[in-house]
């Protein structure tokens, strides 16, 4: 009884929290949001309106994305408690101040009551979905830098910024792969990983030192080997997941050109590619919630240097951001809250 209250206490201290997140992110892009306001007065609000479809396709592909890639596993999902899912995701992600940490153990932790997922394989399946996106953004790279040299627009400071992203991702992409791909290296890297951790948490908190159990994170991370060779067995397979991660590029690249039309301004795409891609990588790892301030700064700069005048892309960025949220966080905020009743009421 005592530990079913303690629970239930928890999740209300969590629900607490994540609305008092939602009110500080709101504070923080307040003199945003009255400029966005201002400016809708010019715009023409049915070309916004393009958004709220772009979005529902967007969150399908991330949905089918996710589905295709767990049927490769031999389990198969639901499209709509994982449409749900993605909602919910999306909303934990740009809550809560994390880097996308709290939303890998968020899915996996919804994943485990709800379709008994293992941890483990949960978080393959989010490690997949970012490196299917990486793969196709490279391809969505290599388009805009050359629809900007078509136009002679593709300046060195665009071209680096450009080349270093994608030597990057590349990079990324292979060294986790080569880890995963032996159970040798992915153990030796991971109780690394766990003997610095742990020793930094123990300057915090002198009498643990072995916060996180070395043991249990080799087992994890042995299941996550395992399931990702058994990936490995048929690489052609991951060509509709591919498929998939581009189509979700696509619909968000799209949703911000929709407000520069809306604006009435039909700039070079490829500028819109080159600096969503750095904006948002930038975003993924950010501690703030959302990537906020960051994630404007970057693609204001980064679109400055393609030649778009940041009169025009900052309030088109933050208008983009905002009609982003505003569709987007409504839905995926009421699922959280319902899954987060319903896990209290189970455990209850």
């Amino acid at each position: 009884m005592t530990e079913k209250l303690s629970t239930k206490r928890w999740k209300m201290v969590l629900t607490g929290v994540t609305l008092l997140a939602l009110v500080g992110l709101a504070y923080a892009v307040r003199h945003q949001l009255a400029d966005t306001v201002s400016n809708l007065q010019r715009v023409n609000a049915a070309v916004l309106l393009l958004i709220i479809p772009l979005q529902v396709l967007n969150y399908h592909a991330q949905t089918k994305l996710y589905q295709t890639t767990f049927w490769l596993l031999g389990d198969r999902l639901r499209y709509r408690s994982l449409y749900r899912l993605s909602l919910e995701l999306n909303f934990v992600n740009n809550i809560f101040p994390s880097a996308s940490v709290s939303g890998f153990s968020y899915f996996g932790v919804r994943l485990k009551s709800g379709a008994n997922i293992s941890g483990a394989k949960a978080t393959l399946v989010q490690l997949m979905k970012f490196i299917m996106m990486f793969v196709s953004f490279q391809i969505l790279l290599a388009v805009g830098l050359l629809m900007l040299a078509v136009e002679g627009q593709a300046n060195g400071v665009v071209i680096l910024v450009a080349s270093s992203l994608m030597t990057l991702l590349v990079v990324t992409t292979f060294g986790l792969a080569y880890v995963i791909g032996s159970k040798r290296r992915i153990n030796a890297f991971f109780t690394t990983v766990t003997k610095w951790l742990n020793r930094a948490i123990q300057v915090v908190r002198p009498k643990h030192p072995e916060t996180i159990n070395i043991e249990r994170v080799q087992t994890v991370f042995t299941d996550l080997h395992h399931n990702y060779m058994t990936l490995r067995k048929d690489v052609r397979a991951l060509g509709t997941p591919l498929m998939y991660s581009l189509l979700a590029n696509i619909t968000e690249i799209t949703s911000i050109y929709v407000v520069y039309v809306a604006f009435g301004n039909w700039i070079n795409p490829g500028a819109v590619i080159i600096a969503y891609a750095i904006a948002n990588f930038a975003g993924f790892v950010s501690v703030l919630p959302g990537g906020v301030g960051i994630y404007e700064a970057l693609m204001t700069a980064v679109l400055a240097a393609a030649g778009v005048p940041a009169g025009l892309s900052l309030p088109v960025t933050v208008m983009y951001r905002v009609l982003n949220m505003a569709v987007q966080l409504p839905p995926g905020g009421i699922l959280y809250h319902r899954a987060l009743h319903a896990k209290t009421a189970q455990d209850e």
